[in-house]
């Protein structure tokens, strides 16, 4: 087996550089969530937090939802439609 190159150990070094480093944010990230979890629930108004969060997740789902659902035709369109075909003069689209 050949010896690795200057290049290769510099991409093997990159990569466990870079490796560490995600584990390190990973870490960080973690403890301070663990941190800001030990403090809320030593809050006194969590069951009113947990309330609030409930229903921004609820309105936030609506939204969601919104965006994916197909949009129906306005109201004055139906109304349109409705007046065209008892006219007997329906128009096609």
């Amino acid at each position: 087996m050949t010896p690795p190159t200057d290049r290769a150990r510099a991409i093997e070094n990159d990569a466990v550089l870079l490796a560490a480093g995600v584990a390190d944010l990973a870490v960080t990230g973690l403890t301070t969530a663990l941190g800001g979890l030990r403090g809320l629930l030593r809050r006194a108004d969590v069951a009113e937090l947990a309330g609030e969060g409930r229903q921004e997740l609820k309105a936030r789902g609506r939204l969601a939802l919104d965006r994916c659902a197909p949009v129906p035709p306005a109201h004055m369109e139906l109304l349109a439609r409705r007046v065209a075909a008892r006219r007997g003069g329906a128009t096609g689209g």
